[in-house]
C-alpha cells in the first residue's frame, strides 16, 4: 500500500503472516541535502515512527521516502504528515485484508 503527503511517501507491505517484528526503512536521497541534513531527516523520521512501531502489523515492512523540502518542515508538521500517511496506508492494508476474506 502507498500513501503520500506533500513531503513524505509511506510504502507498506505485508511480508509474512508470521510473528516477525515489523521492519521500517528510510529513503532520503541526495536531493534532500548533504549527509548532515539527510541524517537529521532520518533521525527525525525514526523518532516519529518509534511510538507507532508496536501498533504495526507483525511481518509488515514500511518504507518512508522523504521528498524535497522535508528538511525545512517543523517537527510538529512533519509528525502530522508522517502519522497521516502511515494511518492511511494501514487503513488501505486493512481494507485489502478484509476484501481478501
Amino acid at each position: 500500500m502507498r500513501s503520500a503527503r506533500s513531503h513524505v511517501v509511506v510504502h507498506l507491505s505485508q511480508l509474512s503472516q508470521g510473528a516477525e517484528a515489523p521492519r521500517v526503512g528510510f529513503v532520503v536521497s541526495k536531493k534532500i541535502g548533504n549527509a548532515v541534513v539527510r541524517n537529521r531527516v532520518t533521525r527525525r523520521l525514526r523518532e516519529i515512527v518509534r511510538p507507532h512501531f508496536a501498533t504495526l502489523p507483525p511481518g509488515s515492512a514500511i518504507v518512508l521516502r522523504a521528498l524535497p523540502g522535508i528538511q525545512d518542515l517543523p517537527f510538529a508538521e512533519l509528525s502530522a504528515e508522517v502519522e497521516g500517511a502511515l494511518s492511511a496506508a494501514l487503513r488501505k492494508l486493512e481494507r485489502r485484508r478484509e476484501s481478501a476474506r
